[in-house]
């Protein structure tokens, strides 16, 4: 169990403490709101996962629906898991009556795929539209010159909600990217499309997390910073 870890998985607390001291000192400087903290469980064993909600990070961000799968039944229950990797549409009905948000949507495609599933759930499946905010091929997202006609798009569906928009801007990006990012977030809820209730901007991982939260992020991705370096 992990709360029986604390001399092995001691070094998680320690990582969670400094992640949270600078988050609320961020907060504080840039006069931010509520910030969520996601602990990123790619090729982490659940018992580190669990360790982590033990102590208090009980949101978790999964990026492969199969390793989802494989580790689901062993996490801590009070864990709330949403989906944040690219996301085929073959894969949707796999996750769609567990996780609580699906942070990668990027084509209507994909959105119409996973209100049918969520129809077959029972449920409606909050959704994070994805932006490619740094026009880079090798990663996912619409671009921003389609974000309001997707989301427009995806507003037609019964079983999908908007909730909010997702990022992953280039490795060492210069902050105006950031708040390219923040612009479009403010902009799109401004437009006061139907069930698009915008509330969440998640943007910012362990590299630029503090420079997210400054632009507006409410969210951020946490992997390495707080589990270490992975072993792919």
């Amino acid at each position: 169990m992990a709360q029986n870890n604390e001399s092995e998985f001691g070094y998680i607390l320690d990582n969670i403490k400094e992640i949270t001291e600078n988050v609320n000192e961020a907060r504080v400087k840039y006069g931010s709101g509520e910030v969520q903290i996601m602990a990123v469980t790619k090729t982490v064993p659940f018992e580190k996962v669990n360790f982590a909600v033990e102590h208090g990070l009980t949101l978790l961000g999964e990026n492969r629906v199969q390793e989802y799968l494989s580790k689901k039944d062993s996490y801590d229950k009070r864990a709330e898991v949403q989906f944040i990797g690219h996301l085929q549409t073959n894969k949707v009905k796999y996750i769609a009556d567990s996780v609580t948000v699906i942070q990668s949507v990027d084509s209507l495609k994909l959105a119409q795929e996973i209100d049918k599933q969520a129809k077959k759930a029972g449920r409606s499946m909050d959704i994070f539209i994805e932006i490619n905010i740094g026009n880079e091929l090798s990663k996912s997202g619409v671009s921003a010159d389609s974000l309001t006609e997707l989301a427009c798009g995806i507003a037609e569906l019964e079983n999908v909600r908007i909730k909010g928009l997702m990022a992953i801007p280039p490795v060492g990006a210069d902050e105006k990217v950031f708040e390219k990012m923040h612009m479009l977030f403010e902009d799109l809820k401004g437009k006061n499309i139907d069930k698009a209730d915008l509330r969440t901007l998640s943007m910012g991982m362990s590299g630029d997390y503090v420079t997210a939260i400054k632009h507006g992020s409410n969210l951020i991705r946490i992997g390495t910073k707080l589990f270490g370096a992975r072993n792919y």
